[in-house]
C-alpha cells in the first residue's frame, strides 16, 4: 500500500520561506517520477514541480527561481524548498508519485495527474 505523508506547511509572511517534506512508503523509487502540486479554493489543480529518479526537475513558470524540488532515494523522501513566498502561493500542497510517467510528461498534463497522492499540507502566505 502506497502512502505519502506531507509535513512542513504553515503560515508565513510574503518573502518568507518554508520547506515541505514528504515521507513515502510502499512505493518503488526506482522508476517513474514524483512531484508536488497545489490547489487553492475555487481554483484548478496546478502542477508545481516534478522530478525524475535521476534528479532532473521541471517547474511551473510561476515558481521558477523560487522553489526547489529534491528527493532522497535512500530516505524515501521528497522535498520542496519554497523561498520568496507570495500571497498567490497560498494553497493546499500535495505530494504525489507516478511509477509510469516521466517528470516532463507529468508536468505537461493539464490538469496534472499522478497515480498516488498524499493528504496535503496547507501553505498560507500573508501580505
Amino acid at each position: 500500500q502506497v502512502q505519502l505523508v506531507e509535513s512542513g506547511g504553515g503560515s508565513v509572511q510574503a518573502g518568507g520561506s518554508l520547506r515541505l517534506s514528504c515521507a513515502v512508503s510502499g512505493y518503488d523509487f526506482s522508476g517513474g517520477c514524483m512531484g508536488w502540486f497545489r490547489q487553492a479554493p475555487g481554483k484548478a489543480r496546478e502542477g508545481v514541480a516534478t522530478i525524475d529518479t535521476d534528479g532532473t526537475a521541471f517547474y511551473a513558470d510561476s515558481v521558477k527561481g523560487r522553489f526547489t524540488i529534491s528527493r532522497d532515494n535512500t530516505k524515501n523522501s521528497l522535498y520542496l524548498q519554497m523561498n520568496n513566498l507570495k500571497p498567490e502561493d497560498t494553497a493546499m500542497y500535495y505530494c504525489a508519485a507516478d511509477p509510469y510517467k516521466s517528470a516532463r510528461a507529468t508536468m505537461m498534463d493539464y490538469p496534472i495527474k499522478f497515480s498516488y497522492l498524499g493528504q496535503g499540507t496547507q501553505v498560507t502566505v500573508s501580505s
